[in-house]
């Protein structure tokens, strides 16, 4: 059976689809290969147990304002703690549009996320002007954390010297002795010698890539009219 083959579709069309498929295959494998390399990185680099400020876990309330550490994110002992780099605070004074949608897409499965990992949102700026995004955009589900006052940005790259703020998603585990220990991070920033490793996290572009028209030059918004 050839599933998604349209009954009499041209000897052209079906020509350069099996050319396609070979590269979907190929791609699938490369993917694999760098998933397994990324599951290989060495966890050898202690990480510091960051000082964070968190609201309470329901947004219809607005504090009180707790203190937790990196270390205490991990509700689940054995599993990774995942966080994503959201862009607001410092040098960006609004919510970023591209992390938006990556959270808009988050929250969907966060219940499905409780059940594989320890994750959060973790933002430069105060901790209530991210909880009142979170609330706007109906984040529930989720746990939003403020690094303010902390080199927790810097410290990862993912915020300059004159504060401008980075995308992205940072891996970290706790090894057999407790200690917090660095797997990995990944941003969107494309370059010459750079990974745009947020196209991972984004399912709009991937079905924007099904299509004729691809991604083209459209980019997200925080509301539209």
């Amino acid at each position: 059976m050839n599933i998604g083959r349209l009954t009499g579709e041209s000897e052209a069309h079906r020509q350069a689809r099996d050319q396609l498929l070979k590269a979907e295959i190929e791609l699938r494998d490369q993917r694999e290969k760098v998933a397994s390399l990324r599951r290989q990185l060495p966890l050898d680099t202690k990480i510091d147990d960051y000082l964070f400020t968190e609201g309470p876990r329901d947004l219809s309330a607005d504090g009180p304002a707790t203190k937790v550490r990196l270390s205490e994110l991990f509700a689940r002992p054995e599993a990774s703690v995942v966080i994503y780099q959201y862009m607001l605070g410092e040098g960006q004074t609004t919510p970023c549009p591209m992390c938006s949608l990556i959270v808009d897409s988050l929250a969907g499965i966060a219940h499905h996320i409780d059940q594989t990992m320890n994750f959060a949102v973790v933002a430069a700026g105060d901790v209530r002007d991210l909880r009142a995004v979170a609330r706007a955009r109906g984040w529930h589900g989720l746990r939003f954390l403020s690094s303010a006052g902390t080199s927790f940005k810097s410290d990862l790259g993912f915020q300059t010297e004159s504060g401008d703020q980075m995308p992205g998603a940072t891996v970290v585990v706790r090894a057999d002795d407790g200690t917090l220990r660095y797997a990995y991070s990944g941003s969107a920033v494309l370059g010459p010698d750079q990974y745009r490793g947020m196209d991972l996290l984004m399912p709009l572009w991937h079905l924007l890539d099904l299509t004729p028209q691809g991604r083209g030059t459209w980019n997200p918004s925080l509301s539209y009219g």
